[in-house]
């Protein structure tokens, strides 16, 4: 029931229906779904009675809440905190709101717009389409009309955002691989402590070398925590030069249009600075001003604004000696190590190698548009021999050569890496493994069986074996040449295609 006051008859038109908008926010408060407990929003509207009603409307909804009276207190607010959305009343005493959306879209602030106005006509909704608005709400309006226009705006945001990082992502990166996969313990331990730190916000530093998939291990923590609907937003900061670094993380202001950066992009989210040793030295203590803040203030700009950002940074070198040696700052580094983990080696764990392959033949097949190919016993012997100096990556990046070719394609090893990274495990006589495992392949055993294998599999066409196996047909044929010299070429269906 409504109170009774709302008929009296002293009351003006205007109070009466914010005093309506506060009656149905409170039925509507325990049966509507509409909850958004991380966004921002603004009011502008110059009736007190309406603004402060639409306040305590939202207010339980939303993380925060403020209202305006006027273009010019709008415009001061503005300038020191981010909002997701702004409710915007047209007819403004001095400057209308057409006018302030305008001003906000030159300066590069992009939250979301919904109008509000008791005189609408189409040249109107023209104009307000033109400034950037994202909806109109015509009064009197309902409190359902209110959080339906509220919900969609704050969906357009969240769409735009994402759909801007994954723009960046196809045009500057890589995809990376699809996950952590393994059974080792030390696989098994790295997912659980990821489990652990996802419950908290703090600040993560993820160190190891490079190609152990440590934005794999960021995502992974993006996924797992209270952020995950939020976006995951990744930057490189050594293959970015420092300018265009600052702009990208923190945006600019100054004469014409602004830009939002990438702290204020992932909003609610993860951002994952990967490399973050080579930070130039400036930089380093703009970052350092941002977390201890969590406020932004993009170059040439005067506007400060929160947020609401979880930090996870990555290095493959240790920062500890850069800090002794005077390259990064101490006090960034220890903000930055709050939790530090660190990812093994892919030679620390040699039995998840199998799984691996296997996942990456899985995933990678269907996008490449090509047929799986069998890994056979001796080639995957050979597999968890190889030391793998460039870790999973590596690993990944030769079978997606030797999908792309029809066969695994460890000729790529031996032509590209010295052989010392081939190690050969001599057994310890008396031991458990000599009577058990079987004897390590030399390199030139399992490349002689690999070869054979591969014209075996194309009825000895030399040219299309030496095509799969990445080398020339003039190599293939000497060393087919020499193995039958000696008298180790078995008998098989090699011609002289």
């Amino acid at each position: 029931m409504l109170p009774a006051d709302l008929d009296d008859p002293s009351r003006s038109p205007q109070e009466a229906a914010a005093r309506q908008v506060a009656a149905e926010a409170v039925t509507h408060a325990a049966t509507m779904p509409d909850h958004w407990p991380r966004a921002s929003i603004l009011v502008v509207d110059d009736e007190p009675g309406m603004r402060h009603f639409l306040e305590k409307a939202l207010a339980p909804r939303v993380r925060e809440v403020m209202g305006a009276g006027s273009a010019e207190e709008a415009e001061q607010l503005l300038r020191s905190h981010r909002y997701d959305l702004v409710l915007l009343d047209i007819a403004l005493p001095g400057r209308n709101g057409i006018d302030l959306l305008k001003d906000m879209r030159a300066q590069g602030i992009t939250a979301e717009v919904v109008l509000i106005t008791a005189f609408a006509d189409l040249e109107t909704a023209i104009e307000a389409l033109r400034a950037g608005a994202g909806d109109m709400l015509l009064k009197p309006f309902r409190l359902t009309q209110v959080l339906g226009a509220v919900r969609h705006g704050l969906e357009r945001a969240q769409l735009r955002r994402e759909n801007w990082v994954l723009r960046r992502n196809l045009t500057q990166r890589t995809p990376p691989a699809d996950g952590l996969v393994g059974q080792s313990i030390v696989i098994k331990g790295l997912q659980a402590a990821l489990r652990r730190v996802a419950t908290v916000d703090s600040t993560v530093l993820l160190t190891g070398e490079s190609g152990t998939g440590k934005e794999l291990a960021a995502l992974a923590l993006h996924r797992l925590s209270a952020h995950a609907a939020a976006p995951f937003v990744p930057v490189n900061c050594a293959t970015t030069a420092p300018a265009q670094l600052e702009a990208e993380l923190f945006g600019h202001g100054g004469q014409g249009p602004g830009r939002e950066g990438l702290f204020v992009m992932a909003h609610g989210g993860t951002l994952f600075l990967d490399e973050v040793g080579e930070l130039p030295a400036a930089l380093q203590g703009t970052l350092l001003r941002v977390l201890e803040d969590r406020r932004v203030r993009a170059p040439g700009s005067e506007r400060s604004v929160p947020v609401d950002v979880r930090i996870v940074a990555a290095t493959n070198r240790p920062l500890a000696d850069d800090v002794r040696d005077g390259r990064f700052r101490a006090d960034l580094y220890y903000r930055l190590q709050v939790v530090e983990l660190r990812l093994p080696p892919l030679r620390a764990h040699k039995e998840d190698i199998p799984d691996l392959v296997a996942h990456f033949i899985d995933t990678l097949a269907p996008r490449l548009g090509v047929a799986p190919i069998e890994v056979t016993a001796d080639e995957m012997r050979f597999l968890q021999q190889y030391d793998w100096p460039g870790n999973v990556r590596e690993l990944r990046n030769l079978l997606e050569r030797s999908l792309i070719v029809g066969a695994l394609n460890v000729s790529a090893l031996y032509q590209s890496l010295p052989k010392p990274a081939l190690r050969r495990s001599e057994p310890v006589a008396g031991t458990a493994s000599a009577s058990t495992e079987p004897a390590p392949l030399d390199l030139h055993t399992l490349e002689k069986r690999h070869i054979l294998a591969v014209l075996e599999s194309v009825g000895g066409d030399k040219t299309e074996a030496a095509q799969r196996l990445g080398i020339s047909r003039r190599t293939l044929e000497r060393r087919v040449a020499e193995w039958a010299a000696d008298g180790s070429l078995p008998a098989s269906p090699i011609d002289g295609h």
